[in-house]
């Protein structure tokens, strides 16, 4: 059995009858149940993501590694001042982290976004998104959707399907962190918190629900709605004592400075939030250019390193400095304007692919204002990897349509330490990205034959 086998009976079944049911149903279904990003609906093609559970545990152990190297990292930064000036913190996120958040880890919960050529096991990863990781329960919820779908149905009678859900781990992990900031028998009354006008609300829904389901008092907050006083973080007549954060803390310091009456009671112990600030460390795209660059080789294990070659682009923070790249002496800045088309810039703390440039879809005079730029505040440069694609089927004016889709692979991972479901998003556009309005979300299943 392969995946490519299986893909190719599942479009086999896709006549152009069941292609129209099973697009109704899912439309239905999108509405439904709010699977919405903003206006947009999250799913537009008719076919999951599929891995065998081979790939799956291939990306599970290779992620653990990487976890400890990360981790690692964030203990040296925390400890030694000159070490974290790699990270490019900002004045204000230096004081804060100083804050003690009440418990150890500093990303209970977290995502990294990755390209994965399952035919050659070849997987990259190029983003560590440690502060606000969305879309779990837009899977979960969109797994189910696809359960129901009549084109399934027929396909299930050849394969096992299995979905990797992780709203329950969320939930299990927000509670076990509470209870290590609170040991008292007190259960939290929790608090989704972001602007009330994103266009993720609909998921902050679904998570609302699921968190009511279970017996937690919960309310979806905006940040301009909530006070701080006698001690209490309040949102209304609503006591919070754990906060779910989906807002960036650089939105929260923007818009209310350091003393915001979240940050107030984050500081003041008078509130959980998850994650912690000090998650700001391992969030910025510099932290990628620290496991990358060979200055900070000493500081990993040999395994660490290994996983580091293997699955790290080379990345590096741009600026004037002389570095390596594939064992060569490079001067940095001349390097990278030379050979754009080997490179991409981000921005070293900003999301939803603003900011990002790809140095083989500009000219030479845009890419060297780019890097000029990047040098003025924090950026890293990556080294182009690629991306893989697979075929997805949608229905266009009544008829089956296969095309080719990329596709990333961003793991839900724990603890930072062990990852537990998976976000699939598919564009046809470089930059995949739902928030730049890049394609369709999917859910994930692992298969295998009956």
């Amino acid at each position: 059995m392969s995946v490519q086998e299986a893909i190719r009976i599942y479009h086999d079944l896709l006549n152009n009858r069941l292609a129209r049911v099973s697009t109704e149903q899912l439309e239905e279904q999108l509405g439904k149940r709010g699977l919405y990003f903003g206006d947009r609906p999250l799913c537009t093609v008719l076919r999951p993501r599929f891995m065998d559970q081979r790939q799956y545990r291939l990306l599970q152990e290779r992620i653990r590694v990487l976890m400890r190297a990360f981790n690692r990292a964030y203990r040296l930064a925390m400890a030694d001042k000159p070490f974290r000036d790699q990270f490019g913190l900002e004045e204000w996120e230096e004081d804060l982290i100083q804050h003690d958040p009440g418990f150890y880890n500093p990303v209970p919960v977290s995502r990294l976004d990755a390209f994965f050529l399952t035919d050659s096991d070849e997987l990259w990863f190029t983003e560590y998104n440690a502060e606000v990781p969305a879309a779990s329960a837009y899977n979960d919820v969109l797994s189910e959707v696809f359960y129901g779908l009549p084109v399934m149905r027929k396909f299930m009678r050849r394969y096992n399907l299995r979905p990797l859900m992780s709203r329950h781990t969320v939930l299990q992990t927000l509670m076990e962190t509470y209870y290590n900031w609170m040991p008292r028998n007190e259960p939290p009354r929790i608090a989704i918190l972001d602007w009330n006008d994103v266009p993720t609300f609909s998921e902050f829904v679904l998570f609302d629900q699921f968190f009511k389901s279970h017996g937690f008092p919960c309310k979806i907050v905006d940040p301009r709605e909530v006070e701080y006083k006698d001690g209490k973080l309040m949102s209304g007549d609503f006591h919070i004592t754990l906060i779910y954060k989906r807002v960036l803390i650089s939105e929260l310091y923007s818009r209310g400075g350091r003393d915001h009456p979240v940050l107030q009671a984050v500081r003041d112990g008078a509130v959980c939030m998850i994650n912690p600030v000090q998650c700001k460390i391992l969030y910025k795209k510099c932290s990628l250019a620290v496991l990358s660059d060979d200055r900070n080789r000493h500081i990993f294990t040999q395994d660490e390193r290994q996983a580091i070659a293997q699955h790290i682009p080379w990345t590096r923070r741009v600026e004037e400095r002389h570095s390596d790249y594939n064992d060569t002496p490079v001067d940095l800045i001349p390097f990278i304007l030379k050979y754009r088309e080997r490179f991409v810039l981000k921005p070293n703390d900003d999301y939803g692919g603003r900011g990002i440039v790809l140095g083989w879809n500009v000219d030479d005079a845009t890419w060297e204002k780019a890097v000029y730029t990047a040098m003025q505040s924090p950026h890293v440069v990556q080294e182009r990897v690629v991306i893989p694609t697979e075929p997805y089927p949608s229905l266009v004016d009544g008829r089956v349509q296969i095309s080719d889709r990329q596709l990333d692979t961003a793991p839900f991972v724990f603890y930072g330490e062990y990852v537990d479901g998976c976000l699939t998003r598919l564009s046809t556009d470089t930059l995949i990205n739902v928030t730049a309005g890049g394609g369709s979300t999917v859910p994930t299943f692992i298969l295998e034959p009956r």
